[in-house]
């Protein structure tokens, strides 16, 4: 909540009372705090954290960080990253778990429509009591889906399907029947954030809903590009802070936890570290259930790592001088693989059928035409 102050001085959603939590909002975004800022106030903490301080009221800051000893650290105007990848995950958790109704993760409950009751706000949500008084039920929201919009949203994403090495099989996480996502991956998360959210949301949700989402959407796509105009940072800059209003005037306060309102800080990350792609955490994450696969003795997890590791680095420097007849990671043939090679391969389960004559002809000529071994005999 709150995202109001980043608005345009003169936005007219600064004086909607009603759409938002009932209050005027005319404060300014809170500006970047300086590197001689931040030492003045932390001059008087200490570098270590210890059992005495936790229960003293040191709000916001607990100790002053060891990287402060660095010389270069008061110049470093990027001292934190956020990792993108989190951020999108928490995001569509939310999300996904709001109009789904999953348990654990929807964000429109009991509590939630009494903190609107407290709010003084969109009334229509507030709790209802039944007739006999002996139960409440909730409001049906405009994000709210039923079970057959549900089923349609999900079979969406079951049906979907991508380029070999895109992605993952979303299809195993989609539960129709249920009407419930689970069981996806940081990787799926992303993907379906930005290239199938926007379109499954179109046909169950009414434009007021699908519209912020999309554009939601379409900022994460934006901001992830390999290659990114540092002018078009402004541009997102003023785009996700109208999409974080309309999705305030839509989902509940709950909805609005820290990752939700991280985003409004990305274009500017961007502005100082570069892409995303350099500094999010798949590599990492990737790298670490490696090394997580290396375990055999989960008594002791550092040494068969490491024994693991010099294995596998010795097998890759033996294999750099036996002969190209003999199957190694240095010859073997890629997942994908540009070139013809003598002997093809299946990929997945094997079907047999025939092709006709004008098939076959189409086949023939679409390989033809598209190696590069034939370009010299084509006039």
């Amino acid at each position: 909540m709150g995202h109001r102050a980043f608005l345009n001085s003169n936005h007219a959603w600064r004086s909607d009372k009603i759409s938002f939590n009932g209050k005027t909002e005319y404060r300014h975004a809170p500006s970047l705090l300086s590197s001689k800022r931040i030492l003045e106030d932390l001059q008087d903490f200490p570098d270590v954290f210890t059992e005495n301080d936790k229960k003293k009221n040191l709000d916001p800051w607990k100790k002053k960080s060891i990287f402060w000893q660095l010389p270069y650290w008061k110049d470093n105007a990027l001292r934190h990253n956020f990792d993108v990848m989190h951020i999108e995950k928490n995001i569509f958790d939310n999300i996904i778990g709001t109009l789904l109704e999953i348990e654990g993760k929807k964000k429109d409950h009991a509590k939630a429509r009494l903190d609107l009751q407290d709010m003084g706000i969109r009334k229509k949500l507030h709790l209802k009591a039944t007739s006999d008084g002996k139960r409440t039920q909730l409001p049906k929201a405009c994000f709210s889906l039923t079970k057959k919009e549900k089923s349609i949203f999900c079979g969406a994403l079951k049906n979907v399907k991508f380029p070999d090495g895109v992605a993952s099989n979303i299809s195993r996480c989609v539960h129709v029947e249920e009407g419930k996502i689970f069981g996806y991956k940081s990787h799926d998360a992303h993907i379906i954030l930005h290239f199938l959210l926007q379109i499954a949301i179109r046909g169950v949700t009414p434009n007021q809903v699908a519209i912020p989402l999309i554009r939601l959407c379409s900022f994460f796509r934006c901001l992830c590009q390999k290659v990114i105009e540092p002018k078009s940072l402004d541009r997102l800059e003023v785009e996700i802070a109208e999409t974080l209003c309309q999705l305030e005037r839509i989902f509940p306060p709950s909805f609005f936890d820290i990752m939700v309102h991280l985003p409004i800080h990305l274009a500017n990350e961007v502005r100082l570290g570069g892409p995303v792609q350099f500094r999010w955490m798949y590599y990492m994450e990737r790298y670490l259930g490696e090394l997580k696969s290396f375990v055999r003795n989960k008594s002791r997890p550092e040494g068969s790592i490491a024994e693991a590791y010099l294995a596998k680095e010795s097998l890759t420097f033996c294999s750099r001088y036996l002969s190209s007849d003999v199957d190694t990671q240095m010859n073997r043939m890629t997942r994908n693989n540009c070139e013809f090679p003598n002997t093809g391969y299946f990929v997945g389960a094997r079907i047999l059928f025939s092709l006709d004559q004008r098939s076959q002809n189409q086949a023939h000529g679409y390989i033809l035409f598209n190696s590069d071994g034939v370009e010299d005999y084509i006039r």
